[in-house]
């Protein structure tokens, strides 16, 4: 037996757009918590340094109240961002399911300003199907979101 045989089904989100901005100014977007509260949620405790633990809240359900538990993973200065998004209770089934996911952010310098990529890879299926199916359509609200927050700050 491999550790294949035991492996899940997992699926990611990936959202790409290309931001008439600096890398530097996306960057400012992403990493000040009173930014991220406006185009996302409101962070608590955040801090865009490895090993920094926040949180974000959202609509408690079942077990779960509503707290999404991150860790800053990477942070690479114009680069790349990325964080643990881990919530949900075991007990429940379908919205507020239990999740273990990451959040990744890459930039890319273009002539056209910065490619924006967002992968939220570890979707775990068919336990988090609710929980990918209502977040492809939220991170593809939120990240033109981030884009009018970087037009602010030009």
């Amino acid at each position: 037996m491999n550790d294949m045989s035991h492996k899940s089904d997992t699926q990611d989100i990936v959202v790409e757009e290309v931001f008439p901005h600096a890398p530097e100014t996306i960057w400012k977007a992403l990493t000040s918590g009173a930014l991220i509260a406006r185009w996302l949620m409101e962070p608590v405790g955040f801090e865009p340094v490895v090993g920094n633990r926040f949180t974000f809240r959202t609509t408690p359900a079942g077990q779960w109240d509503g707290t999404i538990h991150c860790e800053v993973l990477e942070a690479v200065p114009n680069r790349r961002f990325a964080y643990s998004w881990k919530g949900g209770h075991e007990s429940n089934a379908g919205y507020g399911s239990w999740l273990e996911t990451v959040v990744t952010w890459a930039l890319e310098s273009t002539e056209a300003g910065t490619r924006v990529t967002l992968i939220h890879a570890g979707f775990e299926m068919p336990r988090n199907e609710t929980a990918y199916r209502n977040m492809s359509g939220g991170w593809n609200k939120v990240v033109p979101r981030l884009g009018a927050i970087a037009n602010e700050l030009n």
